[in-house]
Order: C-alpha cells, then structure tokens, then sequence
C-alpha cells in the first residue's frame, strides 16, 4: 500500500486577487486583419473572456464543484501526485484509470466519472460500475511542484502502475486520450499482465513524437477515411508550431505565460477553439465557466512551465519497446473516434498495432472528447470493457 492523504482543494485568497489584478492590468498586444483567427489568438473574444474571468468569474463555485469528488495526494519516487478516486456502486466495480492531456486538466475528464462510477443513476446497469481513478500528470495542476526532470510518458506509466497497485488494484482497465492515450497505451504494451483492457479516443504510434517515419502512409486510409487523412495532414502541416518550441524551448516560453494570465489563456483558447468540434465558435462546446475553470487551475498552481515540459521530455527520451512481437500493444483494446479530432490514424494501422476489438467513430466530437461527447463515450467505455469483466 502508498501512503496517500485526503486533499481539499482551497486556493488562498491572495493567490484570486493577485490574479484579478494581473488580469485587470493587461497590456493588450493589439490585432488587425485577425477575424477568422489566421494569425492565432483574436484580441477581441479574448479581452472578452478575460473581463469575464476578472469580474464575473466564480473560481469559489468551481472550487466547490470540484471538492465534491474525492480527491488524494501522494508522493511516488519523488513525484508529487494529485489523484480524484471514487468507488463504484455495482455488484462488482472494475478499477478504471482515466489519464488526460495537454492543455487538459484532470477536470477536463470529470464529465464521465459519476456515470462510470454510479451508472444506474443516469439510466445504466450496475454490473457496469467501475472504481474510477484521475490522477493528473506530473507537473500538471496539484500534480506539483515537480522538480524532477526526465518524467515523461512512459515514466507515468510507471508510476500509474505503482498508484493503482498501491490503492489495491493488480488488475485495471485504462483510458486515455491525447498524452493520456500515449500514457495508456504505454501501459498496454509494458503491463499487459496488470491492464485488462485499454479504450483510447486518440490512438497514436508510441513512437509518433520522435520518429516521423511511424506515421502511416496516405494510402493505408481507405476511401471512407479520406477526410480523416486531409485533417490530418493539414494538421500535421499547420497546427504543430507548439509542438516544436514546447518540445524545445519550453523554459522560454514559460517566463511570458507565467507572469500573464492573459497571454497563457491565449495560448490556450486558440486550442480549445481550433481543436474542437465548435465550428469556431469555442463556446459552442465550452462555455465560459469551463474555459476558465481550466485556465485558472494551470495558473494557480503555477504549473504551465511542469506541465509544458511533458513535450520536451517525451521529445527527448525517444519511446522504446518492452517487447518484441507482432502487436505493439498487445491487450485488448477499443477506440472511439472522434470525426472532428486533429489526428486521426487509419483503422487498418489501429488493426495491426492493437488487439482490436472495437472501433466506433462517433456523429461529433473533437478533440476533447470527455468533455464534449461524455454520454456517448462513458456508453462505449461500458460497452468496450463488459465483456472484459471477471
């Protein structure tokens, strides 16, 4: 067993004014010739946003919302870990480790938990329960303050092992989605006596990061797939300008964002907005309040700079296999596509990589796909693992 300790979250109120005066004080850059958002962030919603978070915002009704889960620390290998567990009410709850991304937080996934954990409250059967564990990534949110270097992926994976395993788990489920998947599928490879199933809303090579030649090919996307593959390609070309400065400079960019609150919720609604399913019209899928939820836990504990350098960190650790085999991940798995996600891989590459066992591109959706499809994902997350269960 680990030693964890109940956590409340309670940010002091020092730490809210300073905030709301950094943000009352911005500088704003200016912007022209931006209205379809081309040059990145545009100055008007974003000034928008940010009288709200400086006026209207109530960080203290968020705060409650989140205290009403469970949630626990611990320190493993000198790694600060910041988790929400809540047990399963069914015959028989099977332990489900759920693992976010970048710029998720772990609340980015809390849309999913109570039906996971309580499903006949929200019309589902009780042999579908499952004990639900979040941690947030290391570096991310109460996740800190991580003052080691070299965590990346597959050191999560690790430790996600030793967290479950700690809690009374030596058996699991996983499921993830953008670092989370890598995380998952990480598990997959390297644990598959622990992980009984691994569901993933954005499968990727595990090698994606530092090896480009492990992207498949436009022609393996069969003819049904061709949108998929120009979304890709256009994101591939367009869309990865962060991926290279935070996987190089990340320390750079961090001295700018944590001193701004406004300029970090640039850096972050232009993701929110470009990689989901809102047609450009962020608040379409988030609305203001959960925006800013979001924004506010990455700047209150102050874990921009921690939670960038996951980048830097994968991209410098190149991903090695545990195993040699025809299966990279050998465990079964289910995946849920999202038609609108930023990168989407053939199914023919998931067939081979994978042990498939289902595969379900949803009617909408992007990118953040528990926040955006939660019914429909906790649905196919019951409907993946059942026939998994003891």
């Amino acid at each position: 067993m680990i030693a964890v300790e109940r956590f409340t979250v309670s940010i002091p109120e020092q730490i809210l004014v300073d905030l709301h005066q950094r943000l009352t004080r911005t500088r704003w850059a200016g912007d022209y010739g931006n209205e379809g958002w081309a040059y990145g962030t545009e100055q008007g919603y974003l000034s928008e946003l940010v009288r709200y978070w400086a006026n209207e915002f109530d960080w203290r009704a968020q705060e409650r919302a989140i205290n009403a889960f469970s949630h626990y620390r611990v320190n493993l290998e000198g790694v600060p870990l910041h988790f929400i567990h809540e047990k399963g009410q069914g015959p028989s709850p099977m332990p489900l480790v759920l693992t976010h991304g970048w710029p998720w937080t772990f609340w980015d996934m809390h849309k999913v938990i109570r039906p996971l954990t309580h499903p006949a409250e929200f019309g589902g059967d009780p042999r579908d329960a499952f004990d639900v564990v979040v941690p947030s990534l290391p570096g991310f949110g109460f996740s800190t303050p991580l003052k080691q270097t070299g965590v990346d992926f597959m050191r999560t994976a690790d430790l996600w092992v030793r967290l479950m395993e700690g809690l009374g788990y030596s058996r699991f489920g996983a499921q993830g989605s953008d670092a989370g998947a890598f995380v998952s599928s990480q598990l997959g490879h390297k644990y598959p006596e622990q992980v009984l199933g691994l569901h993933l809303t954005f499968p990727m090579p595990l090698d994606a990061n530092t090896n480009p030649r492990s992207i498949p090919p436009p022609e393996a996307y069969a003819p049904d797939e061709q949108e998929a593959l120009a979304r890709t390609l256009r994101f591939l070309m367009e869309g990865t300008g962060y991926v290279g400065l935070q996987s190089t400079r990340p320390q750079t960019l961090a001295y700018a964002m944590h001193d701004s609150p406004a300029g970090m919720c640039a850096w972050f609604l232009e993701k929110r907005r470009a990689w989901s399913d809102c047609n450009g019209d962020v608040e379409k899928v988030f609305s203001k309040d959960e925006l800013l939820t979001a924004m506010t836990l990455y700047w209150v504990t102050e874990s921009f700079n921690s939670a960038t350098r996951f980048y830097y960190e994968t991209a410098h650790h190149p991903w090695t296999p545990s195993h040699p085999g025809p299966r990279v991940v050998n465990v079964p798995t289910g995946v849920t596509i999202m038609p609108r996600d930023v990168v989407q891989m053939p199914r023919s590459w998931a067939e081979q990589y994978y042990d498939l066992r289902s595969w379900n591109v949803l009617p909408g959706g992007g990118h953040f796909a528990h926040m955006e499809q939660p019914e429909r994902l906790v649905q196919d997350i019951r409907n993946f693992f059942r026939p998994l269960r003891g």
